[in-house]
C-alpha cells in the first residue's frame, strides 16, 4: 500500500507542478519557473520520506568547492535528481533531449537553464553539450551531470561517457563525485518502494589537468567504489533492523 500511495502522489504532484511550472515559464524572466521547480523539488522530498518511508541523507557536504563546480553522480531513479536540487539554491543540470517531447517542458526547461544533450551522443552531441554548458556556466551555478547517461540498477556499471570531462576543460573547474544508495530504496522506474535511509555523499573533487582516460578511471573509481560502500552499509542496516523487529 506504501508503494502506491507513493506512486499514484508522485504521478498527480508531478502533472499538476508540470502544468504550474508551463504557466510560470509565460512570466518574463527565470525566477517563477526556477522558484516553481524549488517547490515541486520539496514537495518530492516530502513525498520520498512521509509516504515512501525513504529518508535522504546527504554527507560530505563540508568537501564541496568554494567556488563554481560540476557535479558527477551515480544515477538510480528520480529520487537522485530530487535529492540532489534539494542541496543547492540554484543548480544546473545535464538532461537528454527525450525530456523536450513531452508537452510544456521544453519550455520549462529553457527556462531553468537547463542542458540539453542529443542522446544519440556522438561528436556533434559533445559539441552541443560543450556550447550549452558555457551558456550555463557564465551564472555560475554548479552543474549536475550523470555521466553514465542511464539509470543504472543496484550492482549495475554502464559505460562513463567523456562528456564531464569536456565540460571541465572547458570550465576549468573542479568536478566532484557523487556515490549514493537510492537503488535500495527507489531503483530505477520500479513499481515499488523500501522504506530506510537514502544516502548521497558528495566525495573529494578532482582537480581539473587530467588527462581524459585517466580522470574517467578516477571518477569511476570514485562513485563506483563508494556506491558499493553505501549499499553494504545499507543492507547491513536494514538486516539489523528486521533482527530487532523480529525479536521485538
Amino acid at each position: 500500500m506504501r508503494s502506491l500511495a507513493f506512486n499514484v502522489m508522485f504521478w498527480l504532484i508531478s502533472g499538476l507542478y508540470v502544468l504550474m511550472c508551463a504557466i510560470l515559464a509565460l512570466v518574463p524572466g527565470k525566477g517563477a519557473v526556477r522558484w516553481g521547480v524549488r517547490r515541486y523539488v520539496k514537495r518530492m522530498v516530502w513525498l520520498m520520506r512521509t509516504v515512501g518511508g525513504i529518508e535522504p541523507e546527504a554527507r560530505g557536504r563540508e568537501r564541496l568547492p568554494k567556488g563554481p563546480f560540476i557535479i558527477a553522480a551515480k544515477h538510480s531513479s528520480y529520487g537522485d535528481g530530487f535529492m540532489m536540487y534539494d542541496q543547492f539554491d540554484e543548480i544546473a543540470f545535464v538532461t537528454g533531449d527525450h525530456l523536450e517531447r513531452f508537452p510544456f517542458v521544453g519550455r520549462v526547461l529553457a527556462k531553468l537553464g537547463a542542458i540539453v544533450v542529443d542522446n544519440c551522443g556522438g561528436p556533434e552531441a559533445r559539441k552541443d553539450l560543450s556550447a550549452s554548458f558555457v551558456r550555463a556556466a557564465d551564472e555560475g551555478r554548479p552543474v549536475l551531470i550523470y555521466p553514465e547517461g542511464h539509470l543504472a540498477r543496484v550492482g549495475e556499471k554502464h559505460r562513463y561517457r567523456s562528456g564531464v570531462w569536456h565540460m571541465q576543460e572547458t570550465s576549468g573547474w573542479p568536478v566532484v563525485p557523487v556515490a549514493t544508495n537510492l537503488g535500495l530504496r527507489w531503483q530505477c522506474e520500479d513499481w515499488e518502494k523500501t522504506p530506510g535511509v537514502a544516502v548521497i555523499e558528495f566525495l573529494d573533487p578532482i582537480p581539473p589537468g587530467l588527462s581524459k582516460a585517466e580522470f574517467i578511471e578516477r571518477l569511476e573509481r570514485a562513485v563506483e567504489g563508494h556506491t558499493t560502500r553505501l549499499i553494504a552499509e545499507g543492507r547491513v542496516a536494514d538486516e539489523t533492523l528486521k533482527a530487532r523487529v523480529a525479536a521485538a
